[in-house]
């Protein structure tokens, strides 16, 4: 229950950066069952091709915590998070990653995805992040087709 009511907050600002013109991705850091941050793609707004929802989330949530270790926190995400975002959550010691929609699921969109899981990843990073998939899904998937319905969609 608890996770969809985080997820639900992630979802929502995805929708917000896509009526911005943004891509359809969203993330939500908690820690205590409090929200330190939430952040949507910014990958045009910056013209910064780093600025994914889940970096964008990390860099507020070290800034309001003031530390880049980030222990205890779980990370909600519309979408499994990318090779590098998943880097950047082992690297501020995420505890938890919770998505909705796969990696795989971007790609069939148009994105330019490496197809490489976050379990396969935290596997052969002999990493100890706990990996939940599905929440929302179905959710999640709708902003694909809402962000597909934008005139002037851009992937990357």
């Amino acid at each position: 229950m608890k996770d969809e009511y985080f997820m639900k907050q992630a979802l929502r600002k995805a929708k917000e950066g896509i009526r911005k013109g943004q891509s359809p991705f969203g993330a939500c850091i908690v820690r205590n069952d409090k929200i330190i941050s939430c952040a949507h793609n910014v990958v045009w707004k910056l013209t910064d091709i780093t600025a994914h929802a889940e970096i964008s989330a990390i860099r507020k949530a070290c800034k309001k915590l003031n530390s880049i270790d980030l222990s205890g926190c779980v990370i909600y995400s519309t979408c499994e998070p990318c090779p590098m975002c998943f880097s950047a959550i082992a690297w501020a010691r995420i505890s938890r990653i919770v998505f909705g929609a796969k990696i795989s699921d971007a790609a069939k969109n148009g994105f330019h995805e490496l197809a490489i899981s976050n379990k396969s990843m935290n596997n052969l990073g002999k990493g100890n992040i706990r990996i939940a998939g599905d929440c929302l899904r179905k959710e999640n998937l709708e902003l694909f087709k809402f962000w597909s319905s934008r005139k002037g969609k851009r992937v990357y």
